[in-house]
């Protein structure tokens, strides 16, 4: 049995949704199906995820939300004529969004969560009907029948242990279950949502839950690349990749898989594979366990920017016992999760989404910091962006770091921090976000042309 996923851009419109089903339908072992909401039909569209969050965001400021109501039942509609299904989907989609809109919630965080996870939930029921009507055996499945419960982190859940148990089922029918992406449920029935491209995440959990042969995500690439094609023209493909990997490079920027989508995937042993809805018979890339590789061989660059470092100094740091667990426990008590924590004896680093860090939680955070530890110095820099340089054969590997500082200097970029990962798997360099796509090049230039 396979599990696959189909992302945004192969759900945008209506042939998009005939190619998904042609592809479920061509082979029989394809009978869990996760789908995305609806994606950019072209470069100035609008995704369904956007429409839904405008239209939330409308109800909380106290505005009249029909325009965007109507925006996000008009574009269901839209791919549900040309499919030609029963005027009965449309109606049902559109009383689920207005109910969403009426809803009694406590908090605007689970209000906007129950709104953002229509648009996966509808296009479900959409891709279940498209099936149903081309005479397959098919069925809509909610992710609370299934048994997706999440821990109650609104925006930012993350699965709970007894879900795998639970969605175990899921693979018991013998046709097709079409299962929504991005959400799931707390253990009180709330609505809440992965991180934003949490399909990849639900994919993954269905393959573990029902030991699936493979885990196949569909995308509008052929293949994984060696560095993002936007920045590098001709970049290399890459045919197979480690878990360990594909989570650096996804952390780093690559936007084909969601980071956190790897990790239900390892614990099960589960290959991953990534396809192009437009052309589905290419190979793709594997994500798999182990593979054969070359000593000193790069596999992929990757880069993100939206980074920020709080710097902290103190004399003989190195001496004070827990000074480190410290410093860390005031973010952890300010709802902050660190990225990175580069060190030197009388100095410390602590990397952060810059997002999570605004200027209030800043002046916060800085002051708890010179009161309660002491410190010589601590201040923040902004702009921050992540470069990593990622492969397998790089470990034990010699002067790769030197060959890639050097590849920056001559391109004029300026390192801000270097890291090695425990694994040897990966160095990071932080440089300035506006700096990071010439790094990416000037690094490919030096380990892959």
């Amino acid at each position: 049995m396979k599990v696959c996923k189909f992302g945004g851009s192969s759900l945008a419109d209506a042939d998009q949704v005939k190619k998904v089903c042609d592809i479920i339908l061509s082979d029989a072992d394809r009978r869990v199906v996760v789908v995305s909401a609806p994606g950019k039909r072209s470069t100035d569209d609008v995704k369904v995820t956007d429409l839904l969050i405008a239209c939330a965001e409308k109800k909380l400021a106290g505005g009249s939300t029909k325009e965007e109501l109507s925006a996000v039942v008009d574009r269901f509609a839209g791919i549900a004529g040309e499919l030609d299904l029963p005027e009965s989907v449309i109606v049902d989609i559109a009383e689920d969004l207005r109910g969403r809109l009426t809803m009694d919630f406590d908090t605007d965080a689970r209000f906007m969560d129950a709104m953002k996870a229509a648009g996966e939930d509808c296009c479900a029921k959409l891709v279940a009907a498209t099936l149903i009507k081309l005479g397959a055996k098919a069925r809509y499945m909610n992710p609370l029948d299934g048994g997706m419960i999440l821990s109650d982190e609104y925006g930012n859940a993350v699965v709970r242990p007894e879900s795998y148990e639970k969605l175990a089922c899921v693979g018991d029918f013998d046709g097709v279950t079409v299962f929504p992406g991005f959400f799931g449920y707390t253990v009180d029935g709330a609505i809440v949502t992965f991180p934003r491209g949490g399909s990849d995440i639900t994919g993954s959990i269905l393959a573990a839950a029902i030991k699936a042969e493979v885990y196949e995500n569909f995308t509008d690439v052929d293949s994984v690349c060696a560095v993002d094609p936007g920045i590098v023209p001709d970049v290399v493909p890459i045919q197979e990749i480690t878990y360990r990997e594909m989570r650096e490079l996804s952390y780093a920027g690559f936007g084909v898989l969601h980071d956190e989508a790897i990790v239900p995937a390892v614990h099960a042993g589960i290959p991953i594979c990534i396809k192009n809805t437009n052309a589905p018979d290419l190979p793709g890339t594997s994500i798999v366990p182990e593979r054969v590789h070359t000593e000193g061989r790069v596999v992929g660059i990757a880069a993100s920017g939206g980074f920020c470092t709080v710097f902290v100094g103190k004399y003989l740091m190195n001496r004070q016992m827990g000074f480190g667990r410290n410093l860390l426990q005031v973010f952890e008590e300010e709802g902050l999760s660190y990225e990175h924590t580069p060190s030197g004896i009388d100095n410390m680093s602590v990397i952060l989404k810059e997002a999570c860090f605004d200027e209030k939680k800043e002046q916060h955070v800085l002051t708890r910091i010179k009161s309660e530890l002491d410190v010589d110095d601590v201040y923040v820099e902004r702009g921050l962006g992540i470069v990593m340089v990622v492969g397998e054969g790089m470990r034990y590997a010699i002067g790769l770091s030197a060959r890639a500082a050097d590849a920056l200097a001559k391109a004029g970029v300026n390192i801000e921090m270097i890291n090695q990962g425990a694994s040897e798997i990966s160095i990071m360099f932080g440089v300035k976000a506006e700096d990071c796509d010439k790094a990416v090049a000037a690094l490919y230039d030096a380990f892959f042309r």
